[in-house]
This record gives C-alpha cells, sequence and structure tokens, in this order.
C-alpha cells in the first residue's frame, strides 16, 4: 500500500463550513474512494496559511485525485468549489506532495 499526499487551499473564513461538509461527506462518495482502494485518509489545516494537507493510503495505481471523471466526484467539486481554490471545472487546486521521509 502507497502513501499519497497533496496539499489545497481553503478559502479564508471557511474551515467550519469544510468540516461540515466533510462531516457529512455523501456515502456514494465514501463508498467511491473505498472501491477505489483508499484508506485512512486524513485532511488537515493550517490556519495561518489556509493550507489543507491530504494523506492517504492507497491500494493500487490511483488516488483519489484520479477520479474526477466520475459523476459524483464532478458534483462533489461543485459543492466545495465556493469554498476553496479550484479550476474552472471546479476540481480543486491540487498539488503532490513528494515524500521525503517516513518512518513506522
Amino acid at each position: 500500500m502507497k502513501r499519497v499526499a497533496f496539499k489545497m487551499k481553503l478559502r479564508p473564513g471557511c474551515r467550519e463550513e469544510y468540516q461540515k461538509r466533510h462531516s457529512q461527506i455523501w456515502s456514494e462518495l465514501k463508498q467511491l474512494l473505498k472501491d477505489a482502494g483508499i484508506r485512512d485518509y486524513s485532511i488537515f489545516f493550517d490556519e495561518e496559511t489556509h493550507i489543507l494537507f491530504a494523506v492517504q493510503k492507497v491500494s493500487g495505481d490511483s488516488g483519489s485525485q484520479d477520479l474526477g471523471k466520475t459523476d459524483i466526484v464532478q458534483k462533489w467539486w461543485a459543492y466545495m468549489a465556493d469554498i476553496m481554490e479550484t479550476h474552472p471545472d471546479h476540481s480543486p487546486v491540487s498539488i503532490p506532495l513528494e515524500e521525503v521521509f517516513h518512518m513506522d
């Protein structure tokens, strides 16, 4: 199982709304992530920079960032677009991060 990490950016003042929406994540989206082999998925927030740091364990060749062609992910992106930095297609601006250290 590989670990995948990336960062995104939340609009100022939207932390509580972001947490609320994720606490009510749609069951169809959660199932899609599980079916894609995504486990142990966490998102952290840096209050100073408004950066969201995401890390997930993935079995297989792709992570959550590769599911953008599915209807449910496109609907989620549109739902989240008002509180995050996004591209014109509503996909979050997401920057992959390279792992430079890991300790079990």
